[in-house]
């Protein structure tokens, strides 16, 4: 049988590049090459589009210094890339399905999925519409309001309410009990929150999500437990067991998530009666109203004290590292990487 073209794109012009570089990576040495011919599009942080042609650098950065030049058409009846050389020779090449292993802006966030559409290429992930709606936490709190899920209290700004940001300031504190957490409405990875217990802190905190995007969300402390749920769909969705973070640092930032050893993950722990069933029918429920495809992590939070079941975000390229949830939960299910790997690549066909 011949082998389908499968290019994979990765890094990007995120803060969560590197974390992009990890989860390619890890892809990449799980697809069955018997069946596809890898092709490797790195992005880097300046936007450059290359041809990767040595796996063994995704995770070094050295495959930024490639001469070739790779440009995704979006073209139907190419329905594929223009490779340019360093002596501006250019060929077309076909691409037969396309996944883009993509965290953050610019390429989770419905961009990199609407051009693959316009260029007719099969791919892995989320649609255009579910990809943005995804990537923005103000949008999915407003589609999942609708769904009568629990939320934590929260406060939309935008960046230019900054100018004035005592104002700013006491908008949040009129809605919001202290303390709250200060997020980039449109950022993955924990990169850009804060914690914030008073006014000193909030200010700063405000400051550091400014920096990611230019809309924000605060939102009220939950004290509970950390779950996680995983999200498939090819024809339906299907929900993998829970799994739980327990956090190193006072809560699952960036760097306890990929610097700190002392952060952990545990697939399916102990909950109360029912509470494990909530969160997966929730889970389906939320990707289901974006309009999801192909694969998500859903997140809450068990409240102290209630019991509640809260939703916190939903991520839709969630991590594929060597610690990610995503992965972890499907293999729990008796899907190892290899198989979930070949799953997922077949749902690029399921899309209508």
């Amino acid at each position: 049988m011949e082998k389908r073209t499968l290019a994979i794109i990765f890094g990007g012009q995120s803060s969560e590049h590197e974390i992009s570089c990890k989860s390619a990576k890890t892809i990449v040495d799980a697809v069955d090459e018997s069946k596809y011919e890898i092709m490797l599009i790195g992005i880097t942080k300046d936007g450059r589009w290359l041809l990767v042609e040595d796996e063994n650098t995704m995770t070094d950065g050295s495959w930024t210094q490639s001469s070739v030049r790779c440009v995704l058409l979006p073209d139907a009846e190419i329905h594929g890339v223009m490779m340019i050389d360093g002596d501006q020779k250019a060929g077309f090449y076909r691409v037969d399905i396309a996944w883009p292993v993509l965290h953050g802006l610019n390429g989770e966030d419905g961009t990199i999925q609407g051009l693959l559409t316009l260029a007719r290429i099969p791919y892995v992930g989320d649609g255009v519409l579910a990809s943005a709606v995804g990537m923005d936490k103000i949008y999915t709190k407003i589609i999942v309001d609708d769904l009568g899920i629990a939320q934590a209290q929260s406060v939309a700004l935008r960046a230019e309410e900054l100018d004035d940001i005592e104002a700013a300031a006491q908008k949040i504190e009129s809605r919001i009990p202290y303390p709250v957490f200060v997020k980039p409405s449109r950022a993955g990875s924990s990169c850009g929150v804060s914690r914030a217990a008073d006014r000193e802190s909030l200010v700063e905190a405000l400051r550091v999500a400014a920096a990611e995007d230019s809309k924000i969300i605060v939102e009220g402390e939950i004290k509970g437990r950390e779950l996680e749920c995983a999200v498939y769909r090819a024809e339906k969705a299907i929900a993998s067991g829970v799994g739980e973070i327990i956090a190193a640092e006072e809560f699952y930032s960036y760097d306890a998530k990929y610097n700190n050893g002392d952060s952990r993950t545990i697939v399916d722990p102990e909950l109360p009666e029912g509470v494990a069933e909530e969160i997966r029918a929730d889970a389906v429920k939320i990707f289901d109203a974006i309009d999801g495809h192909s694969l998500a992590r859903v997140d809450f939070f068990l409240e102290e004290g209630t019991g509640r079941v809260v939703f916190n975000e939903i991520n839709t390229m969630p991590g594929f590292t060597s610690i990610s949830m995503y992965p972890m939960l499907w293999k729990a299910r008796g899907k190892d990487i290899e198989k979930l790997v070949e799953l997922l690549i077949k749902t690029a066909f399921f899309r209508r």
